[in-house]
């Protein structure tokens, strides 16, 4: 049996200044938050990527294997590991370290037989969407997925490598493929310069006028917009210990409701979203939640 729910893109390692000339190597990346969001929440899911054959590549695997995706997707590759250096929280300042690195060297040719039979929906997302040449080996994926009337999630997750001029073609055109859209009202602010939330989400949703769009606005809540209705709550109140990875959460929680509740109504497919991302607030770094947690938080009401 294959996954219903495959995730392309990157995983990473952390480096985050400590102070004092010490780093804290964390393990990371948006998408692959996505998928170990997902698959804790009870969803069959594949995290669709590759890292390096060393100890950081080894940590992001045995995180992915405990939360209990199908590693059937997921490769070790003798090149170089992906690194994200953050020598300031806050301010958030970061930059990439990864030519030639483990991320792009993803053999499609491995999968699984008939991998997409069974695929009801693929995620693709932030930078792997950039990224060369994994970028456009991705958006041909997704373009064939599509084809086979499956259907697209994306998360573009703004990082400053995406004012390259070369992205915007691929936010446009994963856009237009995508039946599911999660975006923050920074990330609109950052993608569209000089547009308004609301004037770059109408262009957002002019790309895809059929897509579920989720907007995430921080500490304001989230609202779900669909062509059949929309939904709105604001945030779970919870003590937060950080917000890394909460919008990772809040995609994966919403896909896995989408799946695991097909009949639900909008307004349950948004409190799992908000449930996800509160419970991954409460702890230091990009947890995965489990249905339990997110549950207890839903139940509050």
């Amino acid at each position: 049996m294959n996954p219903k729910f495959v995730v392309f893109g990157e995983a990473l390692t952390d480096f985050i200044a400590e102070g004092d000339g010490l780093w804290r190597a964390v393990p990371g990346g948006s998408c692959w938050n996505v998928a170990r969001v997902s698959a804790r929440l009870g969803l069959t899911t594949a995290y669709a990527g590759s890292v390096s054959a060393d100890n950081f590549g080894d940590d992001l695997v045995r995180l992915a294997r405990e939360a209990g995706l199908d590693m059937r997707f997921m490769q070790q590759v003798e090149r170089p590991p992906f690194l994200a250096m953050v020598p300031s929280k806050h301010p958030p300042r970061y930059f990439f370290i990864g030519n030639d690195s483990a991320d792009q060297h993803l053999d499609f040719s491995r999968f699984p037989q008939s991998w997409m039979n069974d695929l009801e929906i693929a995620h693709f997302g932030c930078i792997s969407l950039v990224r060369q040449p994994l970028a456009g080996k991705l958006v041909e994926t997704a373009e064939q997925i599509k084809a086979l009337g499956k259907r697209i999630c994306f998360d573009p997750n703004y990082r400053n490598l995406m004012e390259d001029p070369g992205y915007r073609a691929t936010l446009q055109r994963m856009s237009e493929l995508a039946d599911y859209i999660k975006v923050s009202d920074e990330d609109l602010l950052h993608l569209f310069p000089g547009k308004t939330v609301n004037g770059a989400l109408d262009i957002l949703r002019g790309w895809a006028p059929n897509a579920w769009v989720l907007l995430t606005k921080g500490g304001e809540g989230m609202t779900l917009l669909t062509p059949q209705g929309e939904a709105s709550r604001p945030v779970y109140q919870v003590d937060v210990a950080d917000t890394v990875g909460a919008g990772d959460a809040s995609m994966g929680g919403w896909i896995a409701s989408v799946l695991n509740n097909p009949d639900a109504p909008l307004q349950t497919h948004i409190d799992t979203a908000a449930a996800a991302a509160a419970t991954v607030c409460r702890q230091h770094g990009a947890y995965a939640p489990t249905m339990d947690e997110v549950q207890a938080l839903m139940a509050r009401g």
